[in-house]
C-alpha cells in the first residue's frame, strides 16, 4: 500500500512552498525579507497619508499609537468593525517605520476573493486570511505562530467577526480571547469613530470630506472573552456612550 503524502501545513518550516500561495508573504513562513513587498507597502503608505487621508478625508488619532508601538512592540490590537476603513486607518496612524510589522486579520472570502484583492491584501495590509466558512484551524495556527516567534508584531483583529450593519458594536467572538491566552500576548484596545458613518457597510466608496477619529485605549492582559468585552465596553462608554447593541436593545 502506497504510503500517504503528509500535506500538513508546517508553518515553523522552511517548506513554504506547499503552502497556499496566499500566506506565502508572510515572514514567519519564507524566512527572508520581501523587497518587493516592502516597497508596495511604503509606496501604499505614503498615498494614505499625503494624499487620501489629506485630501480627501480626515484621520484624527487621540491617544499616543507612537509610544505604544515602542513599549509594547509585541501586542494583539482589537477594535470596532464599522467599515472597510478600519484597517487602513489604524495602518496609517502608525509610523511608516512600524508599517511590516502590522498584520490584519482578513476575511478570506473577501479580501484573497480574485487576484486584485489578494495583491492589495497581501502586499498593502499585509493581511492574514480567515476562513469564516469553514473552521479549518488553519488561520489559528498560523496567527498563534506570528504571535509566539516574531519579535515585533502588531496583530490586529477585528473580534465582532465582520462588519456591523446599524452601527453599533455587536458582541465579540472569542478568538481575540484564545490567541491572547494561548500566546499571553495582551491586548490594545481601540474605538474608531466615525467610519461607519464615513463608509457604512453597502455603500459604494467612503464620503468625501469626512473624518474618521481613532481612540487609543488602555492595554488589557490576557483574558476570556467575556472580561474583554466588558472591559471593552465601560472604556468605549467612557468615550462615547451608547455604541453597544445590547445595551440599545435592553
Amino acid at each position: 500500500m502506497a504510503k500517504t503524502k503528509d500535506l500538513t501545513w508546517k508553518y515553523e518550516n522552511d517548506q513554504w512552498t506547499r503552502l497556499p500561495h496566499h500566506i506565502r508573504h508572510l515572514p514567519i513562513i519564507t524566512r527572508h525579507f520581501d523587497l518587493f513587498s516592502a516597497f508596495i507597502r511604503f509606496v501604499w503608505s505614503q498615498f494614505l497619508k499625503n494624499i487620501f487621508f489629506k485630501y480627501y478625508m480626515k484621520l484624527e488619532v487621540v491617544g499616543d499609537m507612537r509610544n505604544l508601538m515602542q513599549t509594547h512592540p509585541k501586542l494583539i490590537v482589537m477594535s470596532n468593525h464599522g467599515s472597510h476603513l478600519d484597517a487602513i486607518s489604524i495602518a496609517t496612524a502608525a509610523p511608516i517605520r512600524y508599517w511590516l510589522n502590522i498584520y490584519f486579520a482578513a476575511a478570506k472570502d473577501y479580501f484573497f476573493s480574485n487576484f486584485f484583492m489578494s495583491f492589495f491584501s497581501k502586499h498593502c495590509i499585509g493581511a492574514i486570511p480567515i476562513e469564516r466558512k469553514k473552521n479549518t484551524g488553519e488561520a489559528i495556527k498560523l496567527c498563534i505562530t506570528l504571535l509566539e516567534r516574531l519579535d515585533n508584531i502588531w496583530l490586529v483583529l477585528f473580534p465582532e467577526g465582520t462588519r456591523t450593519k446599524d452601527g453599533y458594536i455587536h458582541p465579540f467572538k472569542r478568538g481575540v480571547s484564545l490567541f491572547a491566552l494561548k500566546t499571553n500576548v495582551p491586548i490594545l484596545f481601540l474605538y474608531l469613530e466615525g467610519a461607519y458613518d464615513s463608509w457604512p457597510k453597502g455603500a459604494g466608496f467612503a464620503r468625501m470630506g469626512s473624518r474618521v477619529r481613532i481612540h487609543v485605549g488602555p492595554v488589557q492582559r490576557p483574558a476570556p472573552v467575556e472580561e474583554v468585552y466588558s472591559n471593552y465596553k465601560a472604556w468605549v462608554n467612557s468615550v462615547k456612550p451608547g455604541q453597544f447593541y445590547d445595551e440599545i436593545k435592553k
